[in-house]
């Protein structure tokens, strides 16, 4: 390998806006981030669905119709030979 065409690596710091920080290999001293695992709503279960228009519960009506069509319809006869 050639002498002095790589970047200095170091233990990094990162440092998230929740306060949580934790120690990685990088080119760069330090690391700032603003979401992390320890506070982004999908991680820590928090997540909140937004439905804006409405639209799951419109889809979720329409669905429940169509089950409820396949459910009340009946068996087509035999068809018999002449």
């Amino acid at each position: 390998m050639k002498q002095g065409i790589h970047p200095q690596y170091y233990e990094t710091t990162v440092k998230c806006a929740c306060g949580n920080t934790w120690k990685t290999g990088s080119i760069l001293p330090e690391i700032s981030v603003e979401i992390c695992s320890q506070c982004h709503p999908f991680y820590t279960g928090k997540e909140k669905m937004l439905d804006t228009r409405g639209r799951v519960d419109r889809l979720k009506k329409r669905m429940s119709k169509s089950d409820d069509a396949l459910k009340t319809k009946t068996a087509k006869k035999p068809r018999v030979k002449k």
